[in-house]
């Protein structure tokens, strides 16, 4: 890592399990930063396709962190951060290449002490002219706790034709390339390791908002990711993970008592099995009924959590980031497939 008094110091950390050939493909870009203060942190979960002898033999300048097991996104992230240099950490999927120039903008972006997160413009490695699934633009909820992105709603992903170019606040920044305050990380406990893999940086972004910092999204930063490259749409581990952790979420930081918004999520997840279960894909039902028992197993230990989050708040969820209506509702019904024709702004007052 080099330094510079004039610019924050970041820590790009790549966790990685059994993924050599993401590495040999992506990584490559980003060796190629051009910044003056940056180091690059290769996380591996005990991978067994020579991973991290490939890295050091063919990328010595980057740093090779060998965990003793699979600890996943969460906690290899988590184990990985103790051993980060940079005032900026930013956790980077195995699956995303980098701009050159990507780290300018978040230079901008953390030179306001208020900010304590970001997310890059987030765009598609096979068809870059499209956002890419995971993050987009950056993320939002509906009051029922569904995310969703400026630039893509469910699968409905949109071409960048520039207007989503303005540095804007958001909910949550995607965990694909996130951006976050090291001393913010150490002070939120990191990731929540009991959420394994996604939704876990909602949650993050959800806390930090609670302890008075802003999430944005920076769209003079741009990564390109490949999505899909731990688990890919429709798999019943990937459906599990989604269903169990956004209840667990909601538990989690909802401002007031959580029972009526986690008892409608139930009954729509309810209706999302028995849709699965009507299109043919029976496994999809029973990964929504195995998160559901899952979310109860964890309950107790969610609450403790919930009352922990509660006596640290400085302050409430941001409203104005929460869309006050379904977004099911607007998808499906209404037809309203992009994040323009939502009416955000308005609808949310």
């Amino acid at each position: 890592m080099s330094n510079s008094s004039e610019r924050p110091t970041y820590s790009i950390i790549i966790v990685t399990w059994n993924a050599l050939e993401h590495i040999q493909n992506f990584l490559p870009t980003v060796v190629k930063t051009d910044h003056p203060s940056f180091e690059i942190i290769i996380a591996d979960n005990a991978s067994e396709d020579q991973t991290a002898e490939w890295v050091e033999n063919n990328y010595p300048q980057c740093r090779v962190i060998k965990l003793d097991k699979n600890y996943g996104y969460c906690g290899g992230n988590n184990r990985t951060a103790k051993f980060a240099n940079g005032e900026i950490l930013i956790f980077l999927n195995n699956d995303a290449e980098s701009d050159p120039n990507w780290l300018h903008g978040l230079d901008k972006t953390f030179s306001n002490p208020e900010i304590g997160i970001a997310q890059p413009k987030i765009k598609s490695s096979e068809a870059p002219d499209y956002f890419e699934y995971a993050g987009a633009a950056g993320g939002y909820i509906d009051k029922m706790g569904y995310p969703f992105c400026k630039g893509r709603i469910f699968d409905h992903v949109e071409r960048d034709t520039g207007q989503y170019d303005d540095h804007s606040e958001i909910f949550w920044a995607s965990g694909a390339a996130i951006a976050i305050r090291k001393n913010l990380f150490d002070i939120l406990g990191g990731f929540d390791e009991d959420f394994e893999f996604h939704m876990e940086e909602i949650d993050l972004c959800w806390r930090a908002h609670k302890l008075c910092y802003k999430v944005v999204y920076q769209p003079e930063s741009v990564v390109y990711h490949l999505g899909g490259g731990s688990l890919p749409m429709g798999n019943p581990r990937k459906v599990f993970y989604n269903y169990r952790n956004n209840l667990t979420m909601m538990t989690k930081n909802l401002d007031h008592n959580p029972i009526l918004r986690i008892f409608g999520r139930l009954c729509l997840d309810g209706v999302a099995g028995v849709k699965s279960l009507l299109s043919g894909a029976p496994k999809e039902t029973l990964a929504i009924i195995r998160a559901h028992f899952s979310y109860y197993g964890q309950l107790r230990k969610t609450l403790e959590k919930r009352s922990q989050i509660k006596s640290v708040s400085k302050s409430t969820t941001p409203e104005n980031l929460v869309y006050n209506r379904l977004i099911i509702v607007e998808y499906f019904l209404k037809k309203r497939r992009t994040f323009s024709e939502l009416n955000f702004e308005n609808e949310s007052q």
